[in-house]
């Protein structure tokens, strides 16, 4: 016997076997790994999912937002620090549906993406558990707890001036780069509760929050659109300004002003309805600033038809209104007509002053805000501002940049803002119990009320930005000009500015100058209070009641 030749013979066999070994473990555990992954009859079917190493997610300062913990019996459990985030952030069980953040960057943060997804190859192969990246937020989670708590501030329900409700949105924006820095939206929902319950393959809670005619698991701020009113008389501003059909200085007669005015198939003003400046204004014509300071629904309906169809379309298209908003959670489109209807003067008269047919999200209304709060240049809003690998190598960094052409002109921002201004100065940002011109944050703003047909009650809107500055000639010229011999009565001061309220609240928080410095320059927009909603249905005259910021133009007789 040669036993040279049986030894190679062996040596042949057992390298011949260890490359069908490793054959076999390449074939189950790289290319069919996620089909056996996939089938129901593997006991193992969660490890991957249900690992520890999950992506965490951190707020624009790193403060920890959600991570991936240990329950205790061998498993693990998403776990988020901030509920009122629920919306936005979403929630993760694995084998359930996956909502928000967690839904829209899964494959970051299960670490299924570039080179992140070639060390967990090799980690599955050593029965390791996959490790998946890092997102940071642009939220910064101490303006969103402040947000979030005052949402909550205590109201006087009295079923005439203010109704009760539990359902509306927050969101708080940097016009300067596009950061959402907070976003609220009520009802909401606890998903510690729902990421415990689905665990235990208990589906109690979630068919209990998806069933509840409130709708707590949609976030309202991105996916549900609202009848503006008249905080949307800002887009049909900027698009008489800036293309020269109506200036702000542009004059408007007795009918213009008060009605009744015929306008496409109907008359608008009847008996001086939608007219708000007929108890103190007594000469005409008043300027397009004064209509817009005083939410005239009369003036707004003929700016639109000066405006035209053709050149209306074109600037709300401009303000991203009937586009995709690029972003990093879906947006629901807002519309200016029905997609079945066709826009045409008689539906312009209406959708100029934010009635008819316009239906907007409160994202949407950021935007329109954000346009001369930036100097006429949106900036493309962001949400994830960068995205790091275990070994925290940036593999995504979202930067400040600009979103689609120039909406307006420098000029005409300056004007939309000048005529915010005046709303503060002169107009229902000046009523008693809310008093905006007296915060020392300079604070600008348009209110807003939008009818709704049948019984239900309005919608309720703010938009804002601060600080705005004015020179004190201009000052004395806006105010003598907006309120055009009106008679004012200036109430005492209540600490009602959401602006205000936040930023005095952050800096006694010994945030550092320059946080606060942001803050001061970001915009905030507190809108959409649906059907019978929160207690902000405030009149001219008579008691009022006072929650943060909110005076309503007296459109709706409520």
């Amino acid at each position: 016997m040669n036993l040279s030749a049986s030894i190679r013979k062996l040596t042949l066999l057992f390298v011949v076997l260890f490359m069908a070994l490793s054959a076999g473990l390449v074939y189950w555990q790289v290319i069919v790994a996620q089909q056996v992954s996939a089938n129901p009859h593997n006991n193992r079917v969660n490890l991957p999912d249900s690992a520890p190493k999950r992506g965490r997610i951190f707020d624009k300062n790193g403060v920890l937002l959600a991570e991936t913990i240990p329950t205790g019996n061998g498993n693990y459990i998403r776990h988020y620090t901030e509920p009122s985030l629920a919306g936005l952030i979403g929630y993760y069980a694995p084998g359930y549906r996956i909502t928000g953040i967690e839904a829209q960057f899964n494959s970051y943060l299960n670490g299924q993406v570039g080179l992140t997804e070639l060390n967990n190859m090799a980690n599955k192969m050593l029965h390791r558990p996959p490790v998946g990246d890092d997102i940071y937020l642009t939220i910064d989670v101490r303006i969103q707890r402040l947000v979030n708590k005052d949402f909550d501030t205590v109201v006087v329900i009295d079923n005439d001036k203010a109704f009760a409700t539990n359902r509306g949105s927050v969101i708080v924006t940097d016009p300067h780069t596009g950061d959402v820095l907070a976003m609220v939206s009520r009802p909401s929902f606890d998903p510690n509760k729902m990421v415990q319950t689905l665990a235990n393959k208990n589906l109690t809670y979630f068919h209990q929050m998806d069933t509840d005619p409130d709708r707590p698991l949609i976030e309202r701020p991105v996916q549900f659109d609202y009848v503006p009113g008249s905080v949307f008389k800002t887009a049909a501003l900027m698009a008489g300004i800036d293309s020269g059909k109506v200036p702000l200085d542009h004059g408007f007669n007795l009918a213009q002003t008060f009605g009744p005015l015929p306008l496409g198939n109907h008359v608008v003003g009847v008996n001086n309805v939608g007219s708000n400046v007929l108890r103190y204004t007594y000469r005409v014509p008043v300027t397009t600033e004064y209509g817009y300071t005083h939410s005239d629904n009369v003036i707004f309906a003929q700016t639109g038809v000066d405006i035209g169809v053709d050149t209306w379309l074109q600037y709300v298209k401009r303000f991203y209104v009937t586009q995709n908003i690029p972003f990093d959670l879906p947006v629901t489109v807002s519309q200016v007509n029905n997609p079945n209807t066709p826009l045409n003067t008689n539906l312009l008269v209406d959708a100029a002053f934010g009635q008819g047919q316009v239906l907007v999200t409160p994202f949407q209304m950021s935007l329109i805000d954000d346009i001369p709060a930036n100097g006429g240049q949106l900036m493309q809003p962001r949400l994830v501002s960068k995205i790091v690998d275990p070994n925290k190598t940036p593999l995504v960094q979202n930067q400040p940049q600009t979103l689609g052409d120039r909406q307006v002109s420098t000029t005409t921002a300056l004007q939309a803002l000048k005529s915010m201004y005046s709303v503060t100065q002169c107009g229902s940002g000046s009523i008693p119990g809310v008093a905006l011109q007296e915060s020392s944050w300079d604070i600008i703003a348009k209110t807003g009320t939008a009818q709704l047909s049948g019984n239900q009650s309005a919608h309720s809107w703010l938009i804002t930005s601060a600080p705005y500055s004015i020179s004190e000639s201009q000052s004395d010229a806006s105010s003598h000009h907006c309120c055009h011999e009106g008679e004012w009565r200036r109430g005492r001061k209540r600490e009602c500015a959401y602006g205000e309220k936040y930023v005095q609240r952050y800096i006694q928080q010994r945030i550092s100058k320059s946080a606060a410095a942001s803050c001061r320059q970001c915009h905030i927009l507190l809108p959409v209070w649906d059907v019978a909603e929160r207690a902000w249905m405030h009149r001219f005259y008579g008691e009022r009641t006072c929650k943060v910021s909110i005076a309503v133009d007296r459109i709706a007789k409520t």
